[in-house]
Order: C-alpha cells, then structure tokens, then sequence
C-alpha cells in the first residue's frame, strides 16, 4: 500500500494483535480462551470451526462490541478496552476503520428505510449531510439496490437484507470488514454475488476477516486459515490450502465427518450407506 505523508505511526502498526486474549460473559461461559492472533493491512482471513467454538465472539472482540477479559488487544498500533473507549474520539477513530456484517441481518438492520440504513453510520461519524447523500447513492448504485432505498429492510429478502447490511457499513468507508458467517440463508445466486463482492473489495485493498463453518466456500474467499477448536481456543493458523488438506486436524475441531471426502477445493460429506 502507497505512503501518505502526514501518516501517524499507528497506521504502520498492525490492523489488529491480540495477546493472551480471553474473553468469558458476565455468567462465566467462556467463549475464547488464551488467544494470540494478528492482522496485516490487506489480508484475506477466514476463521473456522465449528458451530458454538466461538467464532461470532471473536469477531465481536475485534469489533470492539465486547472486550478482552484479560490479555491485550490493539488495533492500529492503539489499545482496544472498554477504558479506552470512554475517550470519544478514540471510538471514533476505531468505528471509521472497522464495521461488521452480522450473520443475522435482521439483527444488524433497524432503520425505517434503506436510505436511512445506509446513512446511519456517516450520520453518526458527522459527515456532512450532502456527503452522506452522495454516498448513500454510491452504495445503492455498487450493490444494485437502488429501487430498494425508501422501502422498510424489514420486508426485503435473504440477499437484499445482506446487500443493505454489507452497504450499511461499506458506507462509513472502513479498512477491515469483518462478516459473520456471510452466505448463511443465502441463495445461489446471492453466494456468487456476494464472493465476487467481497473479492472486489479486497481488490480495492480493504482487509476481510470471515467467520465461517462452511469450508466450501473458504477457498473462495480467503488466502490464510485460523482454525477455532471446541475448547474455544486457535488451534492452527496457516495458507489456505494447507489447512483444508490438513484432514486430521479438520476432524479434531469437527469441521468434517470422518466420511467428508474433497472434490477439488470443496468439502463433502458421503454417508456410504450408513444409516442417518
């Protein structure tokens, strides 16, 4: 990525580290135990493991929506914590460089308008009200929902909800996307659409970070590999393709059966006539 001048030393730093990370909620259920991960500006991450290891958390985590229960977490060269964070303008600076795609649209959606969805988050940054406009009309024109901007997001599709939800936070311009579990619910054609979306973005140099159990659709749409094992801890990290021709490991996380079978990059399951 090109040099600017006047760039603080933080934007050099990494996107984001964690060291010795844990997280556990209030009632004491551990969703991440001692973690060390990191982040370079520009990757393409897809972090895996089964349903309930604690991949939506960690993605919470590095959206700062929770924070570490102890370990260290920065982001940009600066301290991630519920302390930090009382400083208003260094939430700021965080929310303008990270936005996450919930898994659950509806979740992620509550304005009475696309229109208003779209702009909610520039709106909340300050930008001026023309610039918000002009941006909303970009993001509609990119994702192709322009005939949707003043309809409810309530009453919109599987794929329109995801394309308003990806534009929500397309729209505050951030550095790194994090998607949870993004095809999730999706038709075909909304899965081709959306990889091929999120390959232009990573194109443009945004730095993309995906929670997924479905390993089919990891080659697609990631060059390194964090695996998440049931303990709630990282248990591998590497290229993409070592990882989804590790076949033990894939069967110690339980992200295959022992009857999964590979076709080319995709994972598939054959019963060879078991019962079910």
């Amino acid at each position: 990525m090109s040099e600017r001048n006047g760039r603080s030393a933080t934007d050099h730093a990494p996107v984001f580290c964690l060291d010795g990370v844990e997280f556990a909620y209030p009632e004491g259920q551990t969703a991440l135990v001692r973690s060390d991960f990191r982040v370079r500006a520009g990757e393409r991450i897809a972090i895996v493991g089964a349903n309930g290891c604690g991949k939506s958390t960690l993605l919470k985590l590095l959206d700062a929506l929770v924070f570490p229960t102890s370990g260290r977490f920065t982001a940009f060269g600066e301290p991630v914590t519920e302390h930090a964070f009382r400083d208003r303008e260094a939430a700021w600076r965080f929310r303008r460089r990270v936005g996450l795609v919930f898994q659950n649209s509806d979740a992620q959606l509550f304005s009475p308008t696309v229109r208003e969805e779209i702009a909610f988050g520039p709106l909340q940054l300050g930008l001026p009200v023309r610039e918000v406009e002009k941006r909303v009309a970009d993001i509609a024109a990119m994702l192709g929902v322009q005939e949707l901007l003043d309809r409810t997001p309530f009453r919109l599709s599987g794929g329109e909800k995801k394309k308003v939800a990806l534009g929500a936070v397309l729209a505050v311009n951030p550095q790194v996307i994090l998607l949870d579990e993004p095809t999730n619910g999706l038709d075909p054609r909304s899965q081709h659409w959306l990889n091929h979306m999120l390959s232009d973005l990573h194109r443009a140099g945004k730095t993309l970070i995906v929670a997924t159990h479905d390993l089919s659709i990891v080659p697609l749409l990631a060059d390194r590999v964090v695996v998440m094992n049931e303990q709630h801890g990282l248990e591998a990290d590497g290229l993409c393709h070592e990882i989804l021709n590790d076949r033990s490991l894939l069967l110690r996380v339980n992200l295959i059966h022992e009857h999964s079978h590979w076709h080319g990059p995709v994972v598939e399951p054959h019963t060879h006539g078991e019962k079910s």
